[in-house]
């Protein structure tokens, strides 16, 4: 084509190219239909009438974050949403967000991800009531409602119980670690439960602790197909769990090693009755390493996190209502 022949810059022709592919570079933003309206204006009149904490919209897409303002007025409204370009301008219209898996995890999962999310960056606080708004049947929509009254167990994982663990390790990786471990405890693998220990951290000297049961499945890969940041490669290490032995995981959210044996000392340990080997296992990595243990029961899915030999959390996985922290007991 002569250059004298190609489009200009400037021309609407050009234009409306640029704009079509900005537009399938960008999310569908989340419309607010008739029937979004009528179920946002229920949920406004039950978040009075029961006088709850807050409001949470679970979205995949931007919005129209002026129109949903005017709809729910000066409430307070939690967005969670699995992409943070799309909570873009969320803020700047007094909205909290936080972020969650995207699909292909089901509503319940992402909601009790929300909820968890909401709770550790204390927008949620003890024995409060949410109304929460989401799709069940068409995620880029909303369609179904849900009154939740979190109980005074979930309200306690905050930031700050985080933080007093003590640790090193940067709190995202503990937290998704720990939200690895909670998912392995609910989904089990080919509909088993499935049993599994995490070591987070001060990895050298907790290498040093274990040997290798036999074949390594991380072996030969890059650190970067090994990072737990990935959604991918969580969800390969779902499938590690199922094998004996620990995986060690460094601060920075890498799988170092799989199919582990600890080999330390479980004297001077006082854990509950009816733990089995994995657990003290687990107590025992950290009272000889400065890591943390995060261990999911195989025969009740219950997760514990450990620190210095000692439970210091203990999550309940239900799989109809959030997630439930309970304080330890030795009983």
């Amino acid at each position: 084509m002569p250059e004298d022949a190609k489009t200009p810059p400037d021309s609407p022709q050009s234009k409306a190219t640029d704009e079509r592919k900005a537009k399938s570079d960008t999310p569908d933003s989340f419309r607010i239909t008739e029937q979004v309206r009528l179920l946002l204006e229920e949920g406004v009149r039950l978040h009075d009438a029961l006088e709850a904490s807050a409001i949470l919209l679970l979205l995949n897409s931007p919005g129209d974050w002026g129109r949903l303002r005017s709809i729910v007025g000066t409430r307070r409204v939690i967005i969670a949403c699995e992409r943070l370009s799309s909570l873009a301008g969320a803020a700047e219209n007094g909205f909290l967000t936080v972020a969650v898996n995207p699909p292909p995890s089901s509503p319940y999962e992402r909601l009790s991800e929300a909820l968890l999310e909401s709770v550790t960056e204390e927008f949620l606080t003890r024995g409060q009531c949410v109304v929460a708004m989401y799709g069940s049947f068409e995620p880029a929509s909303l369609d179904s409602l849900s009154i939740i009254r979190l109980s005074d167990h979930l309200a306690r994982l905050t930031t700050r119980d985080l933080r007093e663990l003590n640790t090193s390790i940067p709190l995202e990786t503990l937290k998704l670690v720990i939200h690895l471990a909670v998912e392995i405890a609910q989904e089990g693998r080919e509909g088993k439960p499935v049993g599994a220990i995490f070591v987070v951290g001060d990895s050298r000297k907790v290498l040093s602790h274990t040997r290798p049961l036999g074949f390594d499945p991380v072996r030969g890969y890059s650190k970067s197909e090994k990072n737990l940041f990935d959604p991918r490669v969580r969800e390969g290490v779902k499938e590690i769990a199922q094998l004996d032995g620990a995986c060690i995981i460094s601060e920075d959210g890498t799988v170092l090693a799989a199919c582990r044996h600890i080999d330390c000392s479980a004297s001077n340990i006082v854990l509950s009755k009816g733990l089995g080997a994995r657990h003290w296992a687990a107590a025992a990595i950290t009272r000889k390493t400065k890591a943390v243990s995060v261990c999911v029961s195989e025969s009740s899915g219950t997760v514990r996190v450990f620190v210095n030999g000692e439970c210091r959390f203990r999550i309940e996985p239900q799989m109809r209502r959030p997630l439930v922290w309970r304080e330890v007991s030795h009983d």
